[in-house]
């Protein structure tokens, strides 16, 4: 019986449990699924969160990329007001001249209404004398013309003699005032203005903090950008700002160009700041070539070797006595096109020759001697005519002028240079010894770059390791220091600082 009710069970037994098994199941089902609702939830109030703080990091940047703009158009706006206050100056100085002109032009007419005047007073009088002669001699017509014309002969004799002189005088009077007037009215007609240039550039920081990030770890960033431009770089107390110091301006310009590229980027380490401080120097000789092509454009001078353009638009970096050389020359070939025009000579010739006069101050290895001469051997090169090579070479008399266009160029470099506050004769010696200084480093075999920094208190030079050993580079630095002491004249002690680097370079593929 026991058996049987046993059996009898077992199906209901059977059925019980799989009806427990699948309540169990759905309980932990609803469980997982209330749990997965919870976890997504959480996930979107994350994500709302992570959206708010992005939007509000968002708008900080764009206000201060604004608070940026509006600084850029004040400065801009104040620039643009004084450059307005300026012209309206020269309109009024221009207005000025004209009025003193207008003002000598009528005193002239007046005096040569007088000199007719008198004229006719003396032919009147001349005619009374005659007749009073015939009555007091009482001589014929014949006989009084006579002795009229032999004691008018005497008397022409000693008029026309003076007469000669004061020609002489009045015409020598002409001649300056008209080469004064052509000098004049060349400079009225090229009212160009001069930039001097400084031995700093200074670069602002978006914050201090970026002061560290340009240093890097044990100065390994700012060491590693000095010696590839080599400028010098301080970093001090100034809030915000970097100094870039050094003679050289396209070192500079290559050094802030490099510095703000790093900072826009964020990117700081060595082998970035190669590979920035390489494409820079390319895009400086790209707008060498372009500043070049402007100038020739803006002349109208064509024809020009691309060499040419490229030496001309370097002078844009350049500074003589403080004044921009690239401004100088274009005013130069201004002035001597105009004043050629004004006497009837060869305006393209002295365009073309007042643009090149000054391109060997651009250049410290093409040649050596007066920038003139180096200027002539260059143009030479870039295939000019003789009498452009002589007016380069005459510029400063280091040659004797063969044309009036050489002439013309020499009055035009003058009048260029002369005006007031357009030379400081000091940085000019200044930089003369900095370039003197890395040209003596230069001449020693396995000297790579050098570079004079600190006001020219050091030389840094960079060599090749594979051609000069360390116990080579001990004693190169002993060599050029003597020598600088033995050629050169300098304020204070130059420190000499060979550099040895061995770079090995591999790439995985």
């Amino acid at each position: 019986m026991t058996t049987i009710i046993l059996a009898a069970m077992l199906p209901v037994v059977g059925i019980l449990g799989y009806v427990v098994r699948a309540y169990l199941g759905k309980i932990r089902l609803n469980s997982a699924e209330a749990k997965s609702r919870r976890i997504i939830q959480d996930a979107l109030k994350e994500a709302e969160n992570k959206r708010k703080e992005l939007l509000i990091e968002a708008k900080d940047q764009l206000l201060k990329e604004k608070n940026i703009l509006d600084k850029e158009m004040r400065e801009r706006r104040q620039e643009l007001q004084a450059t307005e206050k300026r012209f309206f100056q020269k309109e009024e100085d221009i207005d000025a001249k004209l009025k003193e002109i207008h003002r000598q032009e009528k005193s002239l007419e007046l005096k040569t209404q007088e000199t007719k005047e008198k004229q006719e007073e003396l032919r009147k009088e001349f005619e009374k004398h005659r007749q009073e002669l015939e009555r007091i001699a009482g001589m014929n017509s014949e006989e009084a013309k006579v002795l009229l014309l032999k004691n008018v002969e005497q008397e022409a004799r000693f008029d026309v003699s003076r007469l000669i002189n004061k020609i002489e005088e009045e015409s020598r009077r002409t001649a300056d005032k008209k080469a004064k007037d052509i000098i004049v009215s060349a400079i009225q007609r090229n009212a160009s203005e001069y930039t001097s240039e400084n031995t700093v550039t200074t670069v602002s920081l978006p914050s201090d903090e970026m002061k560290g990030r340009i240093i890097g770890r044990e100065g390994r960033n700012i060491r590693t950008l000095e010696n590839l431009t080599g400028v010098d770089m301080i970093i001090d107390d100034t809030p915000e700002v970097v100094v870039i110091s050094g003679f050289d301006p396209v070192r500079r310009e290559i050094a802030r160009l490099s510095l703000e590229r790093l900072i826009q980027n964020g990117r700081i380490h060595p082998a970035r700041i190669e590979e920035v401080v390489e494409k820079i120097t390319k895009e400086i000789e790209e707008m060498m070539l372009e500043e070049g092509e402007k100038a020739s454009y803006s002349l109208g001078i064509p024809g020009l070797h691309k060499d040419a353009l490229y030496n001309i638009g370097k002078l844009k970096f350049r500074t003589s006595y403080g004044q921009d050389v690239l401004a100088h020359s274009i005013e130069v070939a201004n002035l001597a096109g105009i004043m050629a025009g004004e006497l009837g000579l060869d305006i393209q010739l002295a365009k073309r020759a007042g643009l090149l006069h000054d391109v060997g101050k651009g250049s410290l290895v093409e040649g050596e001697g007066a920038h003139a001469i180096v200027g002539a051997e260059m143009a030479k090169k870039f295939g000019e005519s003789e009498k452009c090579i002589n007016i380069i070479a005459s510029h400063h008399n280091d040659r004797e002028p063969e044309s009036f266009e050489a002439v013309l160029v020499q009055v035009a470099d003058a009048v260029s240079a002369s005006r007031p506050g357009a030379r400081r004769e000091s940085l000019d010696t200044y930089i003369k010894r900095l370039e003197n200084l890395e040209k003596i480093a230069s001449e020693f075999k396995g000297v790579e770059k050098t570079f004079a920094i600190q006001a020219g208190r050091e030389l840094r030079v960079m060599v090749d390791n594979s051609l000069v050993s360390d116990e080579r580079a001990e004693s190169m630095a002993r060599d050029i220091a003597q020598k600088i002491e033995s050629e050169l004249k300098y304020p204070g002690i130059v420190r000499v600082t060979v550099i040895r680097e061995t770079r090995i370079i591999d790439y995985a593929r």
